[in-house]
């Protein structure tokens, strides 16, 4: 009986310890139950403290429930606690999604409708409901997710819902994409989530700026020019030295070393609709060693575009030119220092019009030559006013445009030369009326090819009976033809009528002929070349003059505003008149400036 009271006794103790557990449990349950939709945070994102002091309070209730009371009767227990019910509707999932919810909120959901099943859906447990508590749990939850981080660093496996909690910022785990799937927990993306996504390969890296090709210049040496009001201005200045051995291109010329300087200069408008072109140049010599020489030259002129209405075209030009009278002139004046200035003023209005393809052009020009007086080597001076004359021309040409590149014409010319003098001091009426007609062919083929040539008879017949008529065929040419890129040559003709104030001489008539070529070797070297041919013929007798020559010569540009130009000249005149012959070769080398 004795060995059987120890037994009693601690059976009784059991049972004590078992009915203060019981009464503790029912105890907990009547406390009042925090909001559910607070205690799994479903109205804001979840943070990773929250989600591990979850993890942390689940296991240490099983590990209780394992020691203490049958998962049954916890199940029991947690079921019999009342359900909070939020005001607002879809804070909570409904009755048929919580159903299958466990201990965990990452979980996935487990069907509980067999009624034979060992345990039933478990609801998920409640938070503390005073703000310490909550605040501990969040210190305890914080301590274990630094110590599980220190464990990963070392290498250690980790449970896959810790991993999920500490992943970075922006990637999705297995456990949270199944919060998402069932919408009870949607964890908020970062701001700086979307800077993190990975750039697609194959999208095509748009190029900078610096890197583009820049189109090259056609012409990286001209001249940019001076922006003038509404005109752009393009000055050049060249400056050099010549060597030749006929100082004044005359029979009695000797050699000399001369100092060249020479201005030139463009001004095209920049108008919308009209267009004007304004150019010019200047050349001065002077002697630095050998015969003396000490002259100077010019010329302007501008040309006015205007368009009208009715295919009508108006244009109209101004010039005036300044030089010394040729030495190897026929009325240039033997024995004297300095030649006379001869000074010219000429003008021209035109009309062209188009009808279909008929062109018609009727065009006003005049012209003033006035000369100075010649200085003699004595000291005295020779007047030359019965030289000073105006001419007045009108041309009527006519054309009709076979095709855009070809257009034949037809022109007629009259004309009246007015000396200032009415009888010259040898007693000769010197004025003479001029009448002209010639036919030849417009080509317009763009840059290939462009101009036009024609060809006729030009006579001018002097008003005293004693004095000839001026006549002979007339030539006229200016073509430019380019066979490639960089090359171009040129062709020029001109018949022109000379007058004379010589006693029974009624003058000639000189026809000038000039081809031309210039290659741009480089982009900053250009050759260029000519070939000359002048034939004077006088009339009333059987005298004639031949003026050849030949130029050849390099310009290479050091930048856009300098370069340094050499050239070589030869020139030759034969005449069947005593006295007139003449050669004369030269050398230049210079610097040209242009801006």
């Amino acid at each position: 009986m004795s060995g059987g009271q120890p037994e009693t006794k601690i059976g009784r103790k059991s049972l004590a310890v078992a009915a203060l557990l019981l009464t503790a449990s029912a105890l907990a349950l009547l406390r009042p139950a925090p909001a559910f939709s607070q205690e799994t945070e479903l109205r804001g994102e979840v943070s990773e403290s929250a989600i591990l002091a979850d993890q942390q309070r689940k296991a240490r209730r099983a590990q209780g429930s394992q020691g203490q009371t049958p998962p049954a009767a916890a199940a029991v227990q947690d079921t019999a606690s009342t359900t909070y019910q939020p005001s607002s509707p879809g804070a909570v999932p409904d009755d048929d999604q919580t159903a299958g919810a466990t201990d965990s909120i990452f979980d996935q959901p487990q069907a509980t409708d067999d009624p034979l099943a060992d345990t039933k859906a478990l609801v998920k447990p409640r938070r503390p409901s005073t703000a310490k508590q909550r605040a501990q749990d969040a210190k305890a939850g914080a301590k274990t997710a630094d110590k599980k981080k220190a464990k990963k660093k070392t290498g250690e496996a980790t449970d896959s819902t810790t991993t999920a909690a500490t992943a970075g910022t922006g990637n999705r785990t297995d456990a949270t994409a199944t919060g998402d799937e069932d919408g009870s927990n949607r964890r908020a993306v970062t701001i700086d989530s979307v800077d993190k996504q990975k750039l697609d390969p194959g999208q095509e890296r748009t190029a900078s700026i610096e890197g583009r090709k820049v189109k090259p210049e056609e012409d990286p040496f001209a001249a940019p020019g001076i922006k003038v009001g509404t005109f752009l201005f393009r000055p050049t200045l060249e400056q050099g030295f010549t060597a030749t051995s006929n100082a004044d291109s005359s029979s009695t010329g000797k050699s000399a070393v001369l100092s060249e300087t020479a201005l030139r200069f463009t001004a095209t408008s920049d108008w919308r609709e009209n267009s004007a072109l304004i150019t010019g140049y200047g050349q001065f010599r002077n002697t630095v060693s050998g015969q003396k020489i000490n002259d100077a030259q010019a010329r302007i002129e501008g040309q006015l575009n205007v368009d009208l209405d009715n295919e009508l075209r108006a244009i109209a030009k101004l010039g005036y030119e300044a030089a010394p009278e040729s030495a190897s002139s026929p009325d240039a004046i033997a024995g004297v220092t300095q030649q006379p200035l001869r000074q010219t003023v000429d003008g021209s209005v035109g009309l062209e019009k188009s009808v279909g393809k008929m062109r018609y052009a009727l065009t006003g020009a005049v012209s003033h030559d006035f000369y100075g007086d010649a200085e003699l080597s004595d000291g005295t001076t020779v007047s030359q006013k019965d030289r000073d004359s105006t001419l007045y021309t009108a041309i009527l040409r006519t054309g009709y445009e076979i095709s855009p590149a070809l257009t034949p014409f037809t022109e007629v010319e009259a004309g009246r030369r007015l000396y200032d003098l009415r009888v010259d001091t040898d007693g000769f009426k010197r004025s003479s009326t001029r009448l002209g007609a010639r036919a030849g062919l417009e080509l317009d083929m763009g840059e290939k090819l462009s101009g036009e040539f024609s060809v006729g008879w030009l006579r001018e017949a002097i008003d005293d009976n004693r004095l000839p008529a001026v006549a002979g065929p007339s030539i006229d040419a200016d073509l430019k033809w380019s066979p490639e890129r960089g090359t171009t040559i040129g062709l020029t003709g001109k018949t022109r009528v000379e007058t004379t104030t010589t006693a029974n001489e009624s003058g000639d008539i000189l026809y000038s002929g000039r081809l031309t070529g210039e290659r741009q070797i480089r982009a900053n070297l250009t050759a260029n070349s000519a070939l000359g041919l002048d034939w004077r013929d006088y009339t009333g007798s059987d005298g004639h003059d031949l003026i050849l020559s030949a130029e050849a010569g390099l310009t290479w540009w050091l930048n856009r505003y300098a370069g340094v130009t050499t050239r070589v000249r030869t020139e030759k005149l034969t005449s069947n008149l005593p006295g007139r012959d003449y050669t004369t070769n030269s050398v230049y080398l210079g610097l040209k400036v242009q801006r």
